[in-house]
């Protein structure tokens, strides 16, 4: 039996391919419980080559699986590809952007969502990419598991412990930080954008993720900070001021919903699997949740299917 702690987009991955795998797997979360809020707030882009501008090559590598193991496990995973922009006063900001990165091609950004056209002279379009409602898809995974008998409960842990639970593990990762990210979301239906877009912003890489009926996620700040309290003034502000940018009908859009959230965090910003005692953490996902943790869920089952039999 293995226990999995944890009920984020790690910890359901992780259930999801040991269960895939053939283990005993118990989810040490309730049922009924509340979303972990660094999954539940995420953008769920699948964008592996956009990474690529500040991530190593291994998160571009990598992540070029994800866009398939989602489209396997849930409904709804939508592949249009990443539209990258950039303001007029930013324009070699695109530039920069284009040498730091691979996958792409210029194009004329109208002819992709002529929702906007008229305020984009160039843009970079990454085709490869797809986008997915991680709310959705996180329900999706857990009514997938529990249709398969896998039980999700409270209380002690019966079997081999896998930690999922991010920052919540800070006691047992000595080095793991918290990196916090705002977000909000916009009721918008005089917008009609079909994919997502990421604008070039001096600060942070702004991105509008669409999720259907006229609702969009914008995010999302980037702040070494441990404060898990609501957004700032200066976010919702910057986070707004970039989807007008966009396009001038997010001014009359419903704000919806605000956010923030705590990523779990090395130092070196990339996701690893640590032996902790008896205890397996999977942990680190820092931005690439959605992105990485299927890798890492499967590096898990190669992890133990090495061990030897007996061990434990």
């Amino acid at each position: 039996m293995i226990s999995v702690l944890g009920s984020g987009v790690v910890g359901l991955c992780v259930a999801t391919a040991l269960h895939e795998a053939g283990h005993e797997i118990e989810v040490i979360a309730p049922e009924h419980s509340p979303p972990p809020p660094a999954s539940w707030l995420a953008g769920g882009m699948l964008a592996p080559y956009c990474e690529g501008e500040s991530a190593p090559e291994v998160i571009v590598a990598r992540g070029q699986s994800a866009v398939d193991w989602w489209a396997a496990h849930v409904p709804d995973v939508t592949r249009r590809g990443t539209l990258v922009l950039a303001a007029p006063r930013d324009a070699g900001e695109l530039d920069r952007f284009a040498r730091a990165t691979r996958g792409h091609g210029w194009v004329t950004p109208d002819a992709l969502e002529p929702a906007i056209s008229g305020r984009f002279a160039r843009g970079l379009f990454f085709a490869a990419e797809a986008h997915l409602d991680p709310r959705a898809a996180l329900t999706a995974l857990r009514m997938r598991l529990l249709a398969a008998g896998v039980a999700f409960r409270d209380g002690p842990a019966r079997g081999r412990v896998v930690d999922c639970t991010g920052i919540a593990a800070r006691a047992a990762l000595s080095d793991l930080r918290a990196v916090r990210g705002e977000m909000l979301e916009l009721h918008a239906p005089d917008v009609t954008l079909t994919r997502s877009i990421r604008l070039l912003h001096p600060r942070f890489p702004v991105y509008i993720v669409p999720r259907g009926a006229g609702r969009y996620m914008v995010g999302a700040t980037m702040v070494e900070s441990d404060d898990a309290g609501g957004i700032t003034a200066r976010a919702v502000m910057e986070l707004l001021s970039a989807a007008y940018t966009v396009h001038p009908g997010f001014a009359e859009g419903e704000v919806i919903t605000t956010a923030a959230g705590l990523r779990p965090s090395f130092p070196n910003n990339l996701p690893a699997i640590r032996h902790v005692g008896d205890v397996i953490h999977v942990n680190g996902m820092y931005r690439h949740g959605f992105l990485m943790a299927p890798a890492l869920a499967l590096d898990l089952v190669s992890v133990l299917a090495k061990e030897p039999a007996h061990a434990h």
